[in-house]
């Protein structure tokens, strides 16, 4: 198979870091093995405090982070940028510490920093500013300056609704460190529990030899069907993404395998790139580990992590499938013929590396499930992944522990200064409330419309994606224009109550309040564009209390997971959407294919990534009504497949332009989310083109359209 799965995933992302002496390397690789073995530790024994090891954490990974990325370019010769940026690491690093021991002294004055404490708050400031361009780029810097600046200079001679009139320097730097979305605070927690011992447990499942099996079950299960090198890549990357945690380091595992495999069963170059490109960003959507976000929604919503990846389930399910559908129509179209297996078979999969990926995934879910946090159901994650590895050809001794410990904490070094530092920015929004104030304005630029208003945040999510790390844009987009999405969704309950004239007594006077007139209608059902109508006519003062009253809690909560899902679903598209689509482009580097072709390639191969958000939106897909969700899924399914036919142009045989019209139109009747007929007309029309379609193959001379 030549070059391992797993060895690919060790490899993937280490392009950026510079090389070290020996010795240094030897320190390096001590520190990164010290700060796993202390999270893992603090997990299950919390002997700090919150903020203790949120400081601490910062402090470990910048110093790392200044060793490993250098300051001045891996071309700067000598050893003097190498001092230099240790020197750098070492005073954020102790400056954290001391911040974070300095609290309680701080309160003790009156919350008056003394000049210690006014250098360190500038050095861990400018330290993460500094640390998150060596790690993502300039573009959380700039963030970060401007959202400081705003607060203490340029706030106040902003006119209208972002006037600020400001804040002093000493309360800004205490709420930038101490508050509690800052630069220690919720995100940093975050990133201190649930993230790093999530990484860690992804690196022991690497070091077990996991990558290897997924890649070996992947060509069983799907090698010998049609289009089997894409569905193989379809499965790697989709399982690969409980471990790997990043798109682009599972592009660049999964992707020297498959692309090559791709490209000898007959797939074009840039097609089998965007296979793997879209296939790679799925990974982040797959549960039981979703990657930072679904750490994040969790903290931003209070939704539990366990309910969160239980309902991500169907989506995720149906983004892979929308993919898998594009891989098999391709091979049909190009008359592509399945894979041999090169002998291998399930039971020698699962004998040869099964079990390290099976028994420690399935106790981490069983955990879950249970009932334990995911920090308790990582570290015995990890302690499973070890125990079960010694019924493979891998068995972990000593060695192979601590190097997973290292991989861990290296594979964290950019999540974790980026986590942390972006708090800089989320601090500054909720204490301006400027998120409230940017939800107001996409309310206003959609004129009350739902799907403009996720238009616009596909727009923004598209913008943020071309200087910010996927986890970065959610947390950024979401802040800012979640609370507006989650308001629009619950009044589309509000919408339903009026025109089925349900709306309870005590919401009808806050209506009549904004709108005299509507009293006498509001006791009977009215067609649903004038309660369209009616609703979006309403201020905001009044709209908010009304969805309290007409909206139950279980709707309420629904309506605020639904826009969450949606910011996390198309805060992912920056991985394959044109002009930077950083997933897309390592593809093309293995696949030798164009950069930009192979772009719009996976762009529209990643389409579960625009239709997941419009269903989140209009239908009880997260509801937790499984028969509805199973309902809107299935016709989903069928309307995502007659989509890929449309676009492809074909389905068990070549379809002309008028077929692929009413493929297209049947598709999205099956995803149209007000009328159950309509989705039904849709599915019969796309089984019947389906059936045509096959009887067309086998008697080309009946070809029509």
């Amino acid at each position: 198979m030549g070059k391992s799965v797993d060895d690919a995933i060790n490899e993937a992302g280490s392009s950026l870091t510079r090389p070290l002496p020996h010795w240094l390397g030897l320190a390096v690789s001590g520190l990164a093995i010290l700060l796993s073995i202390a999270h893992l530790f603090l997990a299950i024994f919390p002997e700090v405090s919150e903020l203790e090891r949120n400081a601490a954490h910062f402090a470990g990974f910048a110093l790392l982070c200044a060793l490993l990325y250098p300051g001045f370019g891996r071309r700067a010769r000598g050893n003097w940028p190498l001092i230099i940026d240790g020197f750098i690491g070492i005073a954020v690093a102790a400056a954290a510490i001391h911040l974070a021991l300095a609290e309680d002294a701080i309160y003790e004055r009156g919350v008056r920093l003394s000049p210690l404490d006014w250098t360190a708050c500038a050095v861990v400031l400018l330290g993460a500013m500094e640390l998150s361009r060596r790690a993502a780029g300039i573009v959380i810097p700039i963030l970060i300056f401007l959202s400081l600046s705003y607060v203490v200079l340029w706030g106040q001679w902003v006119g209208g609704v972002f006037h600020f009139a400001g804040l002093s320097w000493e309360t800004l730097f205490f709420r930038s460190v101490y508050g509690d979305d800052a630069l220690f605070g919720s995100i940093a927690r975050i990133s201190s529990t649930y993230v790093f011992l999530f990484i860690i447990f992804g690196a022991f499942l690497i070091q077990s030899g996991a990558g290897d099996f997924v890649i070996d079950l992947a060509r069983v299960v799907a090698g010998k069907l049609t289009g089997g090198p894409g569905l193989i890549a379809v499965i790697a990357s989709g399982l690969t993404g409980t471990i790997s945690g990043s798109a682009i380091a599972n592009t660049a595992s999964t992707g020297v395998i498959t692309i090559p495999l791709m490209k000898r069963a007959g797939y074009q170059p840039k097609f089998a790139a965007g296979v793997e490109a879209a296939s790679s960003t799925g990974g982040q959507l797959m549960p039981p580990i979703m990657g930072a976000g679904a750490f994040v929604m969790a903290s931003f919503t209070q939704i539990s992590y366990e309910h969160i990846v239980v309902v991500a389930a169907l989506p995720a399910l149906l983004y892979f499938l929308s993919v898998a559908f594009f891989v098999r129509i391709e091979a049909k179209r190009l008359d592509l013929k399945p894979i041999p297996t090169e002998g291998r078979t399930l039971r020698m999969a699962l004998r040869d590396g099964g079990a390290s990926f099976i028994f420690p995934v399935g106790l981490l879910i069983w955990l879950l499930v249970s009932g334990f946090t995911p920090t308790y159901a990582a570290v015995f994650g990890v302690i499973a992944v070890i125990v079960s590895s010694w019924l493979t050809k891998r068995p972990m001794g000593p060695k192979g522990v601590l190097k997973a410990l290292e991989l861990g904490a290296r594979n964290m070094v950019t999540s974790a200064i980026l986590l942390c530092s972006v708090g800089l920015v989320v601090n500054v929004i909720a204490t301006a409330g400027i998120g409230n104030t940017f939800s107001l304005m996409i309310a206003n630029w959609a004129g009350g419309s739902l799907l403009i208003a996720i238009v616009l945040v596909a727009i923004a999510s598209l913008v943020l994606g071309m200087g910010l790390p996927v986890t970065a844009a959610y947390i950024v987009l979401a802040t800012l224009s979640a609370p507006a999405l989650a308001g629009m969704i619950s009044d589309l309950a509000v919408i339903d109550a009026i025109a089925s004239g349900t709306l309870p007594q005590a919401a009808q006077p806050i209506i009549m309040l904004a709108n005299p007139e509507a009293a006498a209608s509001l006791v009977a059902p009215m067609p649903r564009s004038e309660a369209i109508a009616l609703v979006t006519s309403l201020p905001l003062e009044i709209a908010a209390p009304l969805r309290e009253l007409a909206v139950s809690p279980e709707a309420a909560l629904a309506a605020l997971l639904s826009a969450h899902f949606i910011v996390f679903y198309l805060s992912q598209d920056s991985n394959v959407t044109p002009p930077v689509c950083l997933a897309a482009f390592t593809a093309a580097a293995i696949a030798e294919s164009k950069p930009m072709a192979t772009g719009i390639a996976s762009w529209k191969l990643a389409k579960g990534l625009y239709i997941a958000p419009v269903l989140f939106a209009y239908t009880p897909l997260l509801s937790g009504d499984w028969m509805a969700a199973l309902q809107v899924f299935a016709f989903a399914v069928i309307g995502t497949y007659a989509i890929a036919a449309a676009l492809q142009g074909c389905m068990e045989t070549p379809m002309g332009w008028l077929l692929r019209a009413l493929a297209l139109a049947a598709g999205l009747a099956c995803i149209w989310p007000f009328s159950l007929t309509v989705n039904a007309i849709g599915a019969c029309t796309t089984v019947a083109l389906l059936v045509l379609n096959i009887q067309v193959g086998r008697n080309p001379a009946a070809k029509t359209g």
